[in-house]
């Protein structure tokens, strides 16, 4: 006998009951008689879904579905068998045990027989079903009966009525999905590009429990410290409907929803976590940055140690602001910012007993590292050099201090540094900081360094995809910038390890900075920016990665602060893994570290002028030997042509340097050589003067100027070949990054 499937057909939505015990609809896609089932379909998180439950299941939830106690007759797409006789008596006699008596609910009975029964039944049967209840059998002679009607032809059949329901049904489905597509549509504005990921990000974040960070919360000791800061979405990405792919649910979590795309073509998030000290959102203010990051650190300069702020990120993600502090259009309010901040602190300090006895100074310094070199920006960008001494210590040649007496004087410092500071455009912003700008407040006891806070403001970090530039000045800005942070990390992490050494000579950045490094009573604080908009979902995980690998810290489903009663944890949960991480990780500092730049000493060139004996050697060996371990501790991260590229980049910077500062001798040298020149001439306006040694003094100087001359002019020669090598080298550089393993 047939199943019966009663009132179920294909495209209807029947309730279902889940393995985890909720209920919600499903669609029927298909009807199997073979095990009494049907299969149906939903859609869940963006993904079809689909399983078979059995009829009994079916018609407990729906009841409507199941079918009346009358409605068992044999199929009528298939045609009666050889022998209809005694099938129908058989079915016949089924149905007298089944079939109500006519008072029960004649209504039903009408209504049944009327949709089940043939046209050429429904008079015969009906009135046989109220008198007797019960289905006469059926004659040789009614079949006669039926035959006179004439063809079938002349009728659609049930199978050609049941697909035109089918299509009819699937033609509202279709009706009834665009409408609920065009209402969720004006829910989300219609306007806002990739409101699909804005829904799935948006239910994300409901099924989180939000615990930001307050005042409340304690301040934690840490000698290194690494913190995150989420900024708000800016105007522009305002005006372009740019979505904020940043959540950051507890004081110490930061989660990135990066859009991804399957092969066919789903769109889904990939929610990656990372774990720090701390996590501002984009509520956060400048004072309460400060609060937890730098303020702690205001103590130690007291008590003769080294303390570093760094705020690190791309360009645009708010570094400038903290450090420095608010903008109003172009104009800066420098008393917001950390810089300021700090030396408020500072000066409230020195009022307190056991300081105030120290009769401590206090001076500041504010200079930026441009391209491996240093200008003082309190003295209208003069060149510095950087030199290290017989004690090991590393001192800013020229360098000027300002003392200062209160937090008005730091301020008027501040305003005249960010004036001159180098500045260019880059892919992420059309005014990018290039440069590293470093501000120290010293403290000095009778003119002895006693302690120094060193805040520094780094350039963007999206200048490293400009390595393989065809512009040679932004290849070295990014190469130079590149180099400083993965110098600065390696620096940072040997600090937190305790390790013996720390390869502070690897680049200008770590070099200047080498006091706040080393010892003992040294703190370091990292402020990691990060802008919230999916345009900038790339730059924003190399920050979070970057900041992640200073001090490594783990992250478990357990961080992730899911409400109460989400049903779905174990889907929403992110995916992170540590493979996944420091490959990614691997691909960002393969543009970090091609720049190696300025440390690779040149053995052909020697610069034999006297006063450059005093120089600070560029190629010495403790310098490559940090550049060597350097390297070795990042050997994943340095492919073999980004290696070539800095060596290229070292010996064009080094023999850069002794050309210019060979050129400047010369050009000393030609006054002096000026000089004796006019007092020749002068002895020739004599009358008697002596010719043989006026001959002999100016053979010499002509010799002494053409080997001089000589010299330089070999030495621009190599410096010009180095300049192609240089070219070469770049162009071999791969500017696709290569896929994780």
């Amino acid at each position: 006998m047939a199943t019966n499937f009663g009132k179920i057909q294909i495209g209807i939505y029947v309730e279902i009951k889940r393995s985890d015990g909720r209920i919600h609809q499903a669609m029927v896609t298909s009807l199997n008689e073979d095990n009494e089932s049907v299969t149906v379909e939903w859609i869940e998180n963006g993904d079809t879904k689909g399983k078979e439950i059995d009829l009994e299941s079916i018609f407990a939830l729906n009841p409507d579905l199941a079918p009346e106690e009358e409605d068992i007759e044999p199929s009528p797409e298939t045609p009666p068998p050889p022998t209809p006789l005694a099938k129908v008596n058989k079915l016949a006699k089924n149905r007298r045990t089944v079939v109500p008596v006519k008072n029960e609910t004649p209504a039903r009975d009408n209504r049944a027989v009327s949709a089940r029964a043939r046209p050429s039944q429904i008079t015969d049967q009906s009135s046989s079903i109220h008198q007797n209840g019960s289905v006469p059998d059926i004659s040789p002679a009614a079949q006669a009966m039926k035959k006179e009607f004439g063809p079938p032809s002349r009728r659609k059949s049930n199978c050609v009525k049941e697909v035109e329901k089918l299509q009819e049904k699937r033609e509202k489905r279709r009706l009834q999905q665009q409408e609920l597509r065009e209402k969720r549509a004006q829910e989300v504005d219609v306007a806002t590009p990739n409101y699909e990921i804005m829904c799935m990000i948006r239910e994300f974040r409901n099924s989180l429990d939000y615990r930001p960070l307050t005042n409340a919360d304690l301040i934690e000791e840490h000698r290194i410290c690494v913190c995150v800061r989420k900024r708000p979405l800016n105007k522009k990405e305002v005006s372009v409907k740019d979505l904020d792919v940043i959540t950051i649910p507890s004081k110490d979590v930061v989660m990135v929803h990066e859009p991804k795309q399957k092969v066919d073509l789903t769109r889904f998030l990939e929610n990656q976590t990372f774990r720090f000290d701390y996590a501002f959102d984009d509520t956060t203010s400048n004072e309460m940055v400060y609060r937890f990051t730098a303020r702690p650190l205001v103590e130690t300069i007291f008590e003769r140690g080294m303390a570093t702020c760094f705020a690190y990120g791309q360009t645009g993600s708010g570094k400038t602001h903290t450090m420095g502090g608010d903008f109003t259009g172009k104009n800066q309010d420098c008393s917001k910012g950390i810089y300021a901040l700090a030396a408020r602190d500072v000066f409230l300090m020195l009022k307190k007993p056991n300081y105030k006895k120290l009769d401590l100074q206090v001076y500041a310094t504010f200079f930026e590292i441009y391209s491996g070199k240093v200008f003082d920006l309190l003295n209208r960008k003069t060149k510095l050099r950087v030199l290290e001494d017989g004690k090991q210590q590393v001192q800013v040649v020229g360098l000027s201090e300002r003392e200062v007496k209160c937090v008005e004087d730091v301020l008027k410092l501040i305003e005249t540094g960010n004036s001159c500071r180098t500045s260019g455009q880059t892919s992420a912003n059309a005014h990018s900081s290039r440069s590293h700008a470093v501000f120290q407040i010293i403290l000095r006891k009778k003119g002895k360094l006693h302690g120094k806070f060193s805040l520094i403001d780094l350039a963007g970090n999206e200048r490293g995809a400009d390595t393989s530039s065809a512009d040679r000045q932004t290849r070295l800005e990014g190469a130079e910038i590149n180099k400083s942070l993965l110098a600065l990390k390696e620096c940072i992490r040997a600090l937190g390890r305790n390790k013996p050494h720390t390869p502070f000579r690897a680049s200008k950045l770590t070099q200047v900075l080498r006091d706040s490094f080393i010892g003992e009573n040294s703190r370091t604080c990292m402020i990691a920016t990060i802008s919230p908009g999916m345009a900038s979902c790339e730059n924003t995980l190399n920050t979070l990665r970057y900041a992640n690998r200073v001090k490594e810290f783990g992250i478990s489903p357990s961080d992730i602060p899911f409400s109460q009663g989400s049903s779905s944890r174990s889907d929403l949960s992110p995916s992170y893994e540590y493979d996944d991480f420091s490959s990614f990780t691997r691909v960002k500092e393969l543009t970090v570290d091609p720049s190696g730049a300025d440390l690779r000493p040149n053995i052909h060139v020697q610069n034999q002028l006297d006063d450059l004996d005093v120089q600070w050697p560029i190629g010495s060996s403790p310098q490559r030997d940090d550049l060597k371990l350097l390297c070795e501790q990042n050997e994943e991260e340095v492919s073999p042509q980004l290696f070539t590229f800095h060596e290229a980049v070292s010996q064009m910077v080094e023999m850069e340097e002794q050309v210019l500062e060979d050129h400047r001798a010369v050009f000393q040298e030609s006054i002096r050589w000026l000089e004796e020149e006019k007092a020749l001439l002068e002895m020739t306006e004599e009358v008697d003067y002596d010719a043989d040694s006026y001959a002999t003094q100016l053979e010499a100087i002509l010799d002494q100027r053409i080997e001089i001359l000589t010299e330089l002019r070999d030495k621009v020669k190599s410096f010009r070949a180095a300049l192609q090598e240089e070219e070469q080298a770049s162009k071999q550089i791969n500017p696709k990054r290569p896929r994780a393993l």
